[in-house]
């Protein structure tokens, strides 16, 4: 069991990877393991991959363009996260 063990930081670090599809199964393996007892770090990954849904689905309505965020993307955004979170 002493092999599965990770801090926080590595479960993040690991959650990070695992988003964009960089984790390998030891590595998704030992998140996992760590979620049972770490419900902080669970919370973290949840809101991670709920901000990339987000960003995913705004972001598709701006594929063709190669620009910045404007302000009032940005608070586009800020607004769809604070809905999503209650």
């Amino acid at each position: 069991m002493g092999k599965f063990k990770i801090t926080c930081d590595e479960a993040t670090t690991i959650c990070d990877k695992n988003q964009y599809g960089e984790a390998r199964f030891g590595e998704k393996l030992k998140l996992m393991m760590h979620f049972y007892g770490c419900k902080i770090c669970k919370c973290y990954s949840d809101q991670n991959n709920r901000m990339t849904k987000i960003y995913n689905v705004y972001s598709k309505d701006k594929c063709n363009q190669h620009t910045c965020l404007t302000s009032e993307d940005k608070e586009k955004i800020e607004v769809a996260v604070k809905e999503k979170m209650q």
